[in-house]
């Protein structure tokens, strides 16, 4: 059943319709929260804007209800999102139309009578990013459900609400697909594990306990601070070492290796950071990773390794208040490069780790930047997207300014680019 927008939807223009196969269709659109390949990038040859304003290269914009910081997924001619009421009580999705931005769907998943509040204001309710296939859209709100629906009847296939995990701040580690198991992190105050269901039937097929040591004890025999410095906000993706699939995931204080078909530990590397929230970034046989707080690091991680690596798997690492906490890494041509949460994007050697160039470009940034035809978009809670061309040296290309602030990733299916703000999503595109 259609349903009438809510939202604001400017300069509808009549795309064709989209028909490929659903490879192309993966790699077209924007099927996860890092993208296609899980990294960041729209792979080809993509004519993204790099200018835009309110008033200009806006194909569409759509108010979206409530809060949420959950990228938008993108398959055919859908954009899938989830939001939450203020309080959290209730948990809802939304389902819009690629080319026009009118609400398909719009939708109660879960309904919470006593939510934790979150005692922040950088976290919310519907923080974790949904994952979509061909057919079928996969959401979650960490432990208050998570959900699958039929992406043309908008039915409910199934839901789980009783996977337990104490968030303290709310959810945030978004949902990952891969062939037919979907894989969801649980990092709370009170436990910490990690899932994969039968993608069909959300049925459980393992579940492992974090093995962290933790360190966090008071003189009275409590975690400090109730369990705050065990939580984790990371999102898992898997590799391929010495032709064995691997699961890599970062926890708080520790970075895991497992078995994607089992669940089994085959390595684990102990961190100085707790709270992660960024996603392992992948080159050859080797991760960069960002620690989290408190003993923020950037490490690269050699992954063929059996037991604990501590010693012997750190090929380097860096430290700095030019590092991020939140905003993942991102790995283009021969740089790494970084956006801090305060504002300051760094371009780093990713076989040494020695810096190329810091340079700060002012605001604060959660949202994970990305890459798609020869240009990296770093947007900031305040509004502003930077884009930069890759190199050597910083060169900005444009700068461009929307009237509410960007909490979550940017998505790019095709050459448009869809950009979530605190109460809009935007469909951007070059002339």
């Amino acid at each position: 059943m259609r349903r009438k927008s809510i939202g604001l939807v400017l300069g509808a223009l009549l795309f064709p319709a989209i028909s490929v196969s659903a490879q192309d269709a993966r790699t077209e659109g924007w099927p996860e929260f890092r993208g296609p390949m899980s990294s960041g990038h729209a792979p080809g040859e993509r004519k993204v804007a790099t200018k835009w304003s309110e008033n200009r290269n806006v194909t569409w914009k759509t108010a979206i209800p409530h809060a949420g910081w959950s990228t938008p997924v993108v398959w055919g001619d859908q954009v899938w999102l989830t939001t939450a009421t203020e309080e959290g009580t209730e948990s809802d999705v939304l389902a819009l139309d690629r080319n026009t931005g009118e609400v398909l769907h719009n939708a109660r998943l879960f309904h919470t009578d006593s939510p934790e509040p979150l005692g922040n204001n950088v976290n919310g309710y519907a923080s974790p990013s949904p994952a979509i296939e061909a057919g079928r859209v996969y959401l979650s709100f960490g432990s208050y459900g998570t959900a699958c629906l039929d992406t043309k009847s908008f039915e409910i296939v199934w839901t789980r609400e009783d996977f337990e995990c104490r968030h303290y701040r709310g959810p945030g580690s978004s949902l990952y697909l891969h062939d037919d198991t979907l894989y969801i992190s649980f990092d709370g105050v009170d436990l910490q594990y990690l899932v994969a269901l039968d993608k069909h039937t959300g049925e459980t097929r393992w579940r492992t306990d974090r093995s962290t040591v933790w360190d966090d004890w008071t003189e009275e025999g409590i975690p400090f601070r109730d369990g705050d410095m065990r939580k984790g906000f990371s999102t898992p993706v898997i590799t391929q070492v010495n032709g064995r699939p691997l699961l890599l995931s970062i926890a708080s204080k520790t970075l895991f290796g497992y078995d994607p078909a089992t669940g089994d530990e085959l390595w684990k590397m102990s961190n100085p950071g707790h709270t992660p929230s960024t996603r392992p970034v992948l080159k050859d046989d080797v991760a960069f990773v960002m620690t989290g707080y408190s003993g923020t690091e950037l490490r690269a991680v050699r992954l063929d390794g059996v037991g604990d690596v501590t010693e012997t798997h750190l090929k380097w690492s860096q430290t700095g208040s030019h590092l991020p906490d939140t905003p993942s890494p991102i790995l283009v041509g021969e740089l790494l490069y970084t956006v801090s949460n305060r504002g300051i994007i760094s371009a780093l050697d990713p076989e040494s780790g020695e810096p190329v160039w810091n340079e700060r470009i002012g605001g604060n940034f959660i949202a994970s930047p990305v890459y798609a035809g020869g240009h990296l978009y770093f947007a900031s809670t305040q509004g502003k997207t930077t884009v930069l061309k890759p190199g050597r040296s910083f060169e900005a290309v444009a700068e461009n300014e929307l009237d509410e602030g960007l909490m979550a990733s940017p998505a790019i299916a095709g050459d448009a680019l869809f950009l979530r703000t605190k109460t809009h999503l935007y469909r951007i595109d070059k002339p």
